[in-house]
């Protein structure tokens, strides 16, 4: 948003009611030039936000780790239902959609180039499996994009179902997060941290989903006359998500709530609805932080699971008391807010001062810092050392204050990595594997904890100026509903509720960006795939009085070779991207087969190596098989085959040194070994240990022979 756009929004939402208002978000005339939308159903809205809520949470439980780098049948079938969901949503606007610009499509262009050009980075990857996944995984990820950007033109007035469903789904998640506090055998039993981690298994992650559900929990909260119950129910929804925020022990987490509340009171003028449900929130979801932390079996590391469970079951009745309470409150403000009228100056001094109160925060910092006792110039010298220093933190809730954090280490390697090859980088997800010619510290992460870096490392300035590129059209997009420049008052009632979701979309989106600053967590489909879909409806919604809309009635493909021709280029582009995502999951599962199947092991094998070639396992798998038979000829021909499919890898020249080793060649052994630690310069990691025993082993051997 530019300076000019944003000063204008803030400036003109300087007024806040607690009473409901006859017009739009302030109390001028609405404007008559202002194109009527259609009406919307509140009962309908319902339905499909809890739709949307309930795709979302399946997709967490589908693919709750990261990168599929084990390919997973759930994760798998996600990304292709998701993937020809998109398309069937793109296709539906060219059967049915009404005339007009195609708002969105220079944005979805770059990011498809963005998705084509790591897809291609397969070529040159040092890691071509991993770049396939991670190609498969953007794929379903524009396919979301273009999704959200088709039912945007095609439904333009349901935006209230995606902002309810993201609240929804986020408060499911964080209530699943407690629950499995309160019986960890049951929903948690491998988990061993003391912070909460459930439903991902990664701390970071449910922190930051429950910090992109407030600003549409607050929209939720904020509406005038929509559901006194739905309201109030918002309350005991933001109790959870600030305790889960909290209870993660996520600083970026805790960051991006705390920008993501600052943004919604600076640019939406329900300011006081907003405070007050919030506050009601966050008094409960003190208790809740303060009564969990009171339990070192519950929130400590390494407790033995029955001290787990005791503690989980102590929990839980005064955790849903708390809850029962957020409840009551929560129904008590709903009823109130809509009876109690405010004076229009009381209302204005206490937007301006909510406002003001916020723009101060990072001035009361400084005061802060200039106070202590090294002064603003020390602290500042201290918290950069600290940043810098790579020195992680404990995993107790005092890490919430402190500054320190192995990521520096991680950018410093993306950083190296991505001058190493600085065009083109490393191929998609490759960094995990680059990175290991070129450090000695032990800490080992296959990411580098910030979506720009690792686009450095993986796509080299290609990647991150297509991405800076991407961003820029989609921040033109997204302004374009959002109406910047045109003051709350001026806007019919209608226009001002939709500008409010819509602004509550764009939060999620900043939200996500921000922390994807500083962790990897993008690479979670739970996490993204509700900000693509904030994202692809901000970009597809157009101006906020020209909805778009379906065609009045229905039009014969015959009469429309063209639309035709395209849907059907559609179609065939999802069956090829389905088929693409599935042959790593035919992979891994003839693989399993070979495995359990030993009568037809050799066929299963070849298929496993027929339907992924840039897997490695298919390869070691044969070799095991033909060495088994005595077949030493092409088990060998195996191993080098692996090493030519990834040479830049040190794990294939682990097995062919061991293969060469347990074959009385030592020579050629030591030769293969050396090769591993000229691309892995890691002491004592999963490829230099088994390394440095066969090289000593080989040099025992040859000096036998003498």
């Amino acid at each position: 948003m530019s300076g000019e756009a944003t000063s204008r929004l803030v400036a003109s939402a300087s007024v806040s009611t607690l009473a409901a208002a006859p017009q739009g978000a302030g109390e001028g005339a609405p404007a008559p030039s202002a194109r009527p939308t259609a009406s919307i159903s509140p009962t309908l809205d319902v339905i499909v936000g809890l739709g949307v809520a309930a795709a979302l949470v399946a997709l967490v439980f589908l693919t709750s780790s990261s990168i599929d780098q084990t390919v997973t049948g759930a994760n798998t079938w996600s990304e292709i239902a998701i993937t020809f969901a998109g398309v069937a949503a793109c296709a539906a606007v060219v059967l049915v959609g009404g005339r007009g610009r195609a708002w969105g499509a220079g944005t979805l262009a770059l990011f498809i180039a963005f998705t084509a050009f790591a897809a291609l980075s397969i070529v040159w990857s040092a890691q071509p499996d991993w770049s396939w996944f991670g190609a498969n995984q953007l794929l379903c990820y524009v396919s979301a994009f273009a999704g959200a950007i088709a039912l945007a033109r095609l439904f333009p007035t349901r935006w209230p179902g995606l902002v309810g469903g993201i609240a929804t789904a986020m408060a499911a998640l964080s209530a699943y997060a407690l629950l499995a506090k309160v019986f960890p055998s049951t929903l948690a039993s491998a988990n061993a941290f003391g912070r909460l981690t459930a439903p991902f298994g990664y701390w970071n992650a449910i922190g930051v989903a429950a910090a992109l559900g407030l600003a549409p929990a607050l929209w939720a909260a904020s509406r005038r006359h929509r559901g006194i119950a739905l309201r109030a129910l918002t309350v005991p929804a933001m109790t959870l998500m600030i305790s889960v925020v909290v209870l993660s022990y996520s600083r970026s987490a805790v960051l991006v709530a705390v920008l993501g509340i600052a943004a919604w009171l600076i640019f939406v003028p329900l300011r006081l609805r907003s405070v007050l449900m919030l506050a009601l929130a966050a008094v409960v979801a003190i208790g809740v932080v303060a009564v969990a932390l009171h339990s070192r079996d519950l929130t400590s590391d390494g407790i033995a699971l029955g001290a787990q469970d005791a503690a989980g079951h102590a929990f839980g009745p005064v955790l849903l008391g708390l809850i029962v309470l957020s409840t009551a409150l929560g129904f008590a403000a709903s009823l109130t807010i809509d009876r109690v009228a405010v004076a229009d100056a009381v209302r204005r001094w206490v937007g301006i001062v909510l406002v003001i109160g916020v723009a101060l925060i990072p001035v009361a910092g400084v005061v802060a810092l200039a106070a202590s006792s090294r002064g603003l110039s020390g602290e500042i010298s201290h918290a950069w050392t600290t940043l810098t220093s790579s020195k992680g933190t404990g995993d107790t809730s005092a890490r919430l204050t402190q500054l320190g954090s192995s990521r520096p280490l991680y950018w410093r390697q993306a950083l190296t990595v991505g001058a190493d090859n600085p065009f083109i980088g490393v191929g998609e997800l490759g960094f995990g594997i680059a990175r290991l010619r070129h450090t000695v510290e032990t800490p080992k992460a296959d990411q580098a904890h910030n979506y720009l870096l690792q686009t450095f490392a993986d796509l080299g300035l290609v990647g991150v100026v297509l991405t800076l590129a991407l961003l820029a059209a989609w921040v033109r997009a997204a302004l374009r509903p959002l109406m910047p420049r045109t003051p709350w008052q001026a806007l019919t009632a209608e226009e001002a509720a939709e500008r409010r979701g819509l602004v509550a979309l764009a939060v999620v989106v900043v939200v996500f960006g921000i922390q994807s600053l500083l962790d990897f967590t993008f690479y979670f489909p739970g996490v993204a795939v509700p900000a693509l879909l904030s994202a692809g409806w901000l970009a597809g919604r157009g101006p906020l009085r020209e909805p778009t809309g379906r065609r009045a009635g229905s039009v014969s493909l015959i009469r429309r070779p063209g639309a035709g021709a395209l849907v059907t280029g559609l179609v065939a582009l999802a069956l090829a991207g389905a088929w693409v995502m599935w042959q790593p999951l035919r992979s891994v599962q003839a693989l399993a087969a070979s495995e359990n199947d030993t009568g037809n092991a050799f066929v299963h094998a070849r298929a496993a190596a027929g339907a992924d070639p840039l897997a490695l396992d298919p390869h070691f798998r044969l070799a095991a098989l033909y060495h088994a038979v005595g077949q030493n000829a092409q088990a060998r021909a195996e191993y080098l085959r692996a090493t030519q499919i990834q040479p830049d890898n040190p794990e294939p020249w682990v097995w062919l040194a061991a293969f060469y080793q347990q074959t009385g060649r030592p020579r050629l052994a030591r030769a293969a070994a050396e090769r591993v630690l000229v691309l892995d310069h890691v002491p004592g990691d999963a490829y230099t240990t088994p390394a440095q025993a066969t090289l000593a082993q080989a040099a025992a051997t040859l000096q036998a022979r003498q």
